[in-house]
């Protein structure tokens, strides 16, 4: 495992957020905003069922769409006002300057808020990244109102990807992974901090069908291409990104098949604050 003063480097600029041309940006919103519905449609559930009022926390917000886009569909009037966090100060500004959404450059264990003023908080893809997760699913349920619910996704280390590809799954990710969950070890993990596991979800259309392509050619992901200023002509730019979605849209079926089997590549969970 890497120490923390070597981690930086592993961490290039632009791995939060990394802008596009307008007319590329447009169309990459487009696409973002149709993969994450399945997202909203988990934190928006755990929000009904809950009845809890008050601020919706995205601990990793990156550029704030989630959050965008749960404030367009009428959850600050039902429930209360939505905020993000990240490590990155480039992508607290770009939540800011881009989506409308408060953020602010920091960690959930020294995040600006009230103890017991948290309706939800929700980690996509950042216990995975932490030396310590359970400070963060402890600083989670301080922040929490009775009855709050927690929303966390991490790559699955028992999904079937792993088992076939081995290293060359994506979401291995090393160093920038410190740790790999399994179902069962993020349970026991949120139950020592103070959580009941609701339910489990293992597809998510932004991350699982992605995430195949990416560990059959990785040398395609758009995003890793981008990060590493890869030089390419607009032409050849295009016919890779022509062919990584074709990817993506061929890893569908299968991606399907393994989260029916609870063997998906992702894991998302709803977890109630027990008091």
């Amino acid at each position: 495992m890497p120490a923390p003063e070597e981690l930086e480097q592993f961490y290039p600029p632009g791995y939060w957020y990394v802008p596009e041309p307008a007319a590329v940006d447009r169309l990459e919103q487009r696409y973002r905003r149709f993969v994450l519905r399945d997202h909203l449609h988990f934190v928006e559930r755990a929000l009904r069922e809950s009845e809890a009022k008050g601020i919706i926390a995205d601990a990793g917000c990156g550029g704030g769409l989630f959050l965008q886009m749960l404030a367009e569909r009428g959850v600050v009037e039902r429930t209360g006002p939505v905020a993000g966090l990240d490590f990155s100060i480039d992508a607290a500004h770009a939540a800011w300057w881009r989506a409308g959404v408060p953020a602010v450059c920091g960690t959930l264990s020294q995040a600006p808020f009230a103890p017991g003023s948290c309706a939800a908080v929700t980690m996509f893809h950042v216990l995975e990244h932490l030396y310590d997760p359970g400070s963060y699913l402890r600083a989670a349920h301080e922040l929490l109102v009775p009855d709050g619910r927690l929303i966390v996704q991490v790559p699955n280390a028992a999904c079937w990807q792993f088992l076939l590809l081995g290293e060359r799954w994506s979401g291995v990710d090393v160093p920038r992974h410190l740790t790999d969950f399994r179902a069962s070890d993020l349970d026991r993990l949120l139950e020592s901090c103070g959580f009941e596991v609701l339910r489990h979800k293992h597809f998510s259309l932004r991350d699982n069908p992605a995430g195949l392509a990416t560990s059959l050619a990785p040398q395609l992901d758009p995003m890793a291409r981008r990060i590493r200023r890869i030089a390419e002509t607009p032409r050849k730019r295009l016919w890779k990104d022509l062919l990584y979605t074709a990817m993506v849209a061929a890893s569908v079926p299968f991606t399907l098949l393994e989260a029916v089997c609870r063997a998906g590549s992702t894991i998302m969970i709803e977890a109630r604050k027990k008091t």
